[in-house]
C-alpha cells in the first residue's frame, strides 16, 4: 500500500506520517529529509541537485523523483510507503505513477490535511525546536513548562529562521496556487480523503486511520 500525504505547512503532515508509521508496516518517506541526506552524503543524485542549487535554479523533476525512487524501492519499503512532501505537482504525480506502474505498484490513498489559514499560520510562527534533543513546540498550542527551555533535556529552543510570519504567509500562497491542482487531480481519480486536521495529534490520528481503514501493524487497507 501506497499512501501519499498532502496539505499546507502547518497542517501536521510530518507528525502524522510518523505516527502512521508506528501504526503500519510502511515506511515514512520525507522527501525534504531525503534530499538533505544525498546533499550531505553527496551521492551522484545530491551532486546533481547541487549544481542546480548553487545556481540558484529549481532541481529538475528527473533528479528529485531519481531520489524518491531510490528510496522507495529499498527491501524495508517492500510493504509501502507513506509519501510526505512529494509529489507536489501533477507532474511529479505523473511520473511517480509511471514509475511505480513499471514496478507494479499504484497509489492507494492521497490524505489531504486540511485546516483553516489562521490556525497554519500560528502553527508555523509558534514553532520552536530544542537545539539538543530536537523535541518539538510550539508556543500556541504545546509550549514548553519555562519559556525557551526544553521540558525533557533542560536545553535551549530555537525557532527557524522561515518560521516567521512574512515568509509562513508567502509559503501558504505558493502552496496553495502549486498545490491545489494536484489535490484536485486526485480528487478526480478517486483516490483523495479529506481528513480534518484540527485537534490534538491523537484525534487527528483516529480520523485519519478511519479514513484508511487501517488496524495497528496493518498495511492494508479493508
Amino acid at each position: 500500500m501506497n499512501v501519499i500525504l498532502v496539505g499546507p505547512p502547518g497542517a501536521g503532515k510530518g507528525t502524522q506520517a510518523a505516527v502512521l508509521e508506528e501504526k503500519t508496516e510502511l515506511k515514512h518517506i520525507a522527501s525534504g529529509e531525503l534530499f538533505r541526506q544525498h546533499l550531505r552524503e553527496e551521492t551522484q543524485l545530491g551532486l546533481m541537485a547541487r549544481k542546480y542549487i548553487d545556481k540558484g535554479d529549481l532541481v529538475p523533476n528527473d533528479v528529485v523523483i531519481g531520489m524518491i525512487l531510490d528510496r522507495v524501492f529499498q527491501p524495508d519499503c517492500e510493504k509501502g510507503v507513506i509519501f510526505d512532501g512529494f509529489p507536489r505537482t501533477k507532474e511529479q504525480a505523473d511520473a511517480l505513477a509511471e514509475a511505480l506502474e513499471e514496478h507494479r505498484q499504484q497509489i492507494d490513498a492521497v490524505i489531504f490535511l486540511s485546516a483553516p489559514r489562521e490556525v497554519l499560520l500560528k502553527r508555523i510562527v509558534g514553532r520552536q525546536t530544542c537545539r539538543n534533543c530536537q523535541t518539538p513546540y510550539n508556543i500556541y498550542y504545546s509550549p514548553p513548562r519555562e519559556e525557551g527551555v526544553c521540558d525533557v533535556c533542560g536545553e535551549d529552543l530555537y525557532t527557524r529562521s522561515d518560521d516567521n510570519l512574512e515568509t509562513a504567509r508567502h509559503r501558504l500562497d505558493v502552496y496553495f496556487q502549486q498545490t491545489m491542482p494536484l489535490i484536485e487531480h486526485y480528487r478526480a481519480m478517486g483516490l483523495l480523503h479529506e481528513v480534518d486536521g484540527l485537534g490534538d495529534i491523537h484525534d487527528v490520528t483516529v480520523r485519519l486511520v478511519h479514513e484508511l481503514g487501517i488496524k495497528n501493524g496493518d498495511s492494508g487497507v479493508h
